[in-house]
């Protein structure tokens, strides 16, 4: 049965709410797997090497379940596959922590727990939260965003501390227990597909868009989508992303304790950067559906991008501080701008499968540089070769961003709701 739209408070709210905090969960393990590194390769004897290919695995799994992910809620809806992620998340944590061998452990940890992620991870409630949202949805998709930095601020920390109280198996057997406890109810009585007629939009915006409707346009096909420039644009955008966040929560705790922090101090350092971007996502979020989103996301990529060649050079606990508060004003964004200018161009229908396939990208990324961050420490000593690379790839996403569409663009063929 259709969702009503009825006087005051917006039921969509409560999409949001609900999605951004199953978000703060899945993606902040994802984001968080620093204070898991060391103590899994000390205890199942593994080099650093070894288990930054089995986390390459997993980032690339995590990727390549998104589209899979969009396909299924265009098919079935958002609840089934909530529901399903929460389930696979349950096996892969049972299985990850009885496992003692490389290939077992890839599998539970690398695989599986990545599929199970990535079906309760943002993709999986961007295109309800696009549904519920036309003249807000920039806004909506902000406040997702803010479960993803949220997640980061709180998750590693809390894991750093859960890790040395009780271990890491015990930790993530509570995350999977947590897991379920809120995305159960969330699906049994918040999340809905179907959305009101006219979504969020005002009595006097309705009637303009209504005077403004003509005959409806030929349904664009994915397969055109895939061969335009603004989705290319948008992938290799969100490639950088990935390269760097995947990096920053996989390696930035071991990069920071060679430096000579020591644990919690590294880990308050990334927290920090999460911590900051909740605060700078409600800015950014507001700035989204007024000024040109191309302009903020190359803002965001750039100061990003500047900010990871800092954190290489940091020497003092204030300069790490310093370093992670900037860079978190900008740390949020990417992924949430990115996808509402997916929905823009391109509209609600495609938006799911398209934002899926992009953050491909975004895996692929994030499966180089949680792969290089090992390697190229082991190979050269030195953190440089990952970190610097990521803060260039960042740079140059910032000068393509300027050539995305601007606001009020849209490929032919994309519904006039968009």
């Amino acid at each position: 049965m259709a969702a009503t739209k009825t006087p005051g408070w917006y039921f969509g709210w409560n999409i949001v709410a609900a999605a951004t905090v199953l978000t703060l969960l899945s993606v902040g393990l994802r984001l968080g797997i620093g204070p898991f590194f060391l103590p899994i390769a000390a205890d199942l004897g593994f080099s650093r090497s070894l288990l930054s290919t089995i986390v390459a695995v997993g980032m690339m799994c995590y990727g390549l379940a998104m589209p899979l992910a969009g396909q299924l809620i265009a098919r079935f809806g958002t609840r089934l596959v909530v529901v399903l992620g929460t389930v696979i998340v349950l096996v892969a944590v049972a299985g990850s922590v009885t496992a003692r061998a490389p290939m077992p452990f890839m599998f539970f940890f690398g695989v599986l727990l990545s599929v199970g992620l990535a079906f309760t991870s943002p993709v999986a409630f961007t295109p309800v939260i696009s549904h519920w949202f036309t003249r807000q949805r920039g806004m909506a998709l902000f406040f997702l965003s803010t479960g993803s930095m949220a997640g980061m601020a709180i998750m590693t920390p809390v894991l750093t501390y859960a890790i040395e109280a009780v271990g890491w198996r015990a930790t993530l057997a509570g995350f999977a227990v947590a897991l379920t406890a809120l995305a159960i109810p969330a699906v049994l009585f918040v999340l809905r597909d179907n959305a009101p007629d006219h979504t969020d939009l005002l009595p006097h915006e309705i009637a303009i868009r209504n005077a403004a409707s003509g005959p409806p346009p030929a349904r664009l096909a994915l397969r055109d989508a895939l061969r335009t420039a603004p989705f290319w644009m948008i992938f290799l955008g969100l490639f950088a992303c990935g390269f760097s966040m995947n990096l920053l929560g996989t390696h930035g705790m071991p990069m920071l304790m060679d430096h000579g922090f020591d644990s919690h101090s590294s880990a308050m350092g990334i927290g920090l950067i999460g911590f900051v971007a909740i605060f700078g996502t409600l800015v950014l979020g507001r700035f989204s559906d007024r000024l040109p989103r191309r302009n903020i996301l190359a803002v965001i990529y750039s100061v990003r991008g500047l900010g990871f060649f800092a954190l290489v050079v940091v020497g003092a606990h204030w300069e790490l501080y310093l370093a992670a508060s900037i860079g978190g004003l900008v740390w949020a964004g990417s992924i949430a701008l990115s996808s509402a200018i997916l929905a823009d161009v391109y509209g609600v229908r495609l938006v799911g499968v398209l934002y899926g396939l992009a953050y491909l990208g975004h895996q692929a990324g994030g499966m180089i540089s949680s792969w290089l961050g090992g390697w190229g420490y082991e190979r050269f000593g030195t953190h440089w070769v990952a970190f610097g690379a990521s803060g260039t790839l960042l740079l140059a996403a910032a000068v393509l961003s300027l050539y995305l569409p601007p606001r009020g663009f849209r490929i032919e063929g994309a519904p006039a709701r968009a």
